[in-house]
């Protein structure tokens, strides 16, 4: 059997580690045809594909002009590509594996579903927990009603990023791209950290290959640094079965915490901490108390399982377990976020704190403040936190575009 010919789309930053997982792959299964990389001289990856005379283009378009074979299209590029992008592999007959987030908007998601349908090829969504074993078997013990009806499900995580963080490249920390106007509403929530709240909803699926559709959000955000979006968040969302979905993330405190996750049923509570100390590396079960039951951390294994997936996809017959229906409650609920705060407030400068080694601020106190929200179950404003100023609660039931004012226009 021929190797599976694969495209890279974007080798800079997460692109090239996508590059070295595909190097590791067997010779006889895959074979690099080509890349796409507007900036090459700036990704570590070049200097090898140049030795071994695999092609670099500007752009998608480009690389398909040229006549570069792909059965598997492999996208790693900015959010506000991520979509157009994969719809054109798809019309070139190709098989994509995009990564995360989905991208900026829901009518984009609509859009990607309808032309995955038309070209009889298929689209994989790179949240890496929803290819591990763990996650998996958790998934499957939910639908299947092991631990009672579903309650309430929370997450937690806190990344601190550095000024070098927001000024790596012209789109991040922005809402839309300053050239086209594309939405990009780059957030925690839309990118660092969108695997933890996209993780709530797809265990939440009711079927194989799909996620909950949340039904209502509400949200509270703000920002210490000096961007367009936020760079804290925390919203209640609701699913069916009137199931709570919080989450809190942030990328201005002080400290590293998570990711957390806590899943209350009506039988017992599945949690999973980072493991610091004590803790072990493992998604636990309690019931009554005391642990029953465990399951192997969503970490555990190949982080790159979706790649050799998606290339095990082109010759056999396998089923998607997260694509674009699954991924697009993330972006649903994300949307919903954005809807529900009339602004971004910037914090008062009596919380701004900034280190110099590494350069970054972030907000005094949050630290704390989110560790016992996400404790608590409550939002920020409900615990008096100074900076929070709750939003409205945003109706998705029939939500399909972004923003609605636009729709509306």
């Amino acid at each position: 059997m021929a190797p599976v010919s694969v495209v890279m789309v974007g080798i800079g930053g997460y692109g090239a580690e996508y590059v070295a997982a595909l190097d590791r792959l067997p010779l006889e299964k895959i074979r690099l045809t080509g890349a796409v990389e507007p900036f090459p001289t700036r990704s570590c990856a070049e200097p090898g594909l140049s030795e071994r005379q695999i092609p670099v283009f500007p752009s998608l378009e480009a690389l398909f002009q040229a006549g570069c074979e792909a059965d598997l299209v492999v996208i790693a590029s900015p959010i506000h590509h991520h979509i157009s992008q994969s719809m054109l592999a798809l019309n070139h007959g190709c098989d994509v594996l995009c990564d995360k987030p989905l991208g900026a908007s829901i009518q984009e998601a609509s859009a990607l579903i309808r032309a995955r349908e038309a070209s009889g090829h298929s689209v994989r969504i790179g949240y890496q927990w929803s290819y591990s074993e763990g996650i998996r078997s958790l998934k499957r013990d939910i639908q299947a009603g092991r631990f009672g009806g579903p309650i309430r499900m929370k997450s937690v995580c806190l990344w601190p990023r550095t000024l070098a963080y927001y000024r790596r490249n012209d789109w991040a920390g922005r809402l839309r791209d300053v050239t086209t106007g594309r939405w990009i509403l780059d957030s925690p929530l839309n990118n660092a950290l969108a695997h933890f709240l996209h993780n709530l909803f797809f265990l939440l699926g009711p079927a194989v290959g799909l996620s909950a559709r949340p039904l209502e959000v509400t949200a509270e955000v703000c920002r210490v640094n000096s961007i367009e979006s936020f760079d804290t968040v925390a919203c209640r969302a609701r699913a069916s079965g009137d199931v709570e979905v919080l989450f809190y993330g942030s990328h201005a405190t002080q400290d590293s915490y998570g990711p957390r996750f806590e899943l209350e049923f009506e039988e017992a509570i599945v949690a999973y901490k980072t493991p610091v100390g004590d803790v072990k590396d493992e998604i636990s079960i309690e019931a009554d108390g005391r642990r029953v039951g465990i399951y192997p951390s969503p970490n555990a294994g190949d982080h790159f399982a979706k790649l050799t997936e998606a290339v095990r996809a082109v010759t056999g017959n396998e089923p998607v377990e997260c694509g674009p229906e699954a991924a697009a409650a993330q972006t649903l609920c994300m949307n919903g976020v954005h809807e529900s705060i009339s602004e971004i407030p910037t914090v008062s400068s009596t919380l701004r704190r900034r280190s110099v080694q590494p350069d970054r601020y972030w907000i005094d106190g949050l630290d704390g403040d989110l560790r016992r929200c996400y404790e608590r179950g409550v939002l920020p404003s409900e615990a008096g936190v100074s900076w929070a100023i709750k939003g409205q609660t945003i109706d998705l039931v029939n939500y399909d575009h972004f923003p609605t004012s636009e729709n509306h226009a």
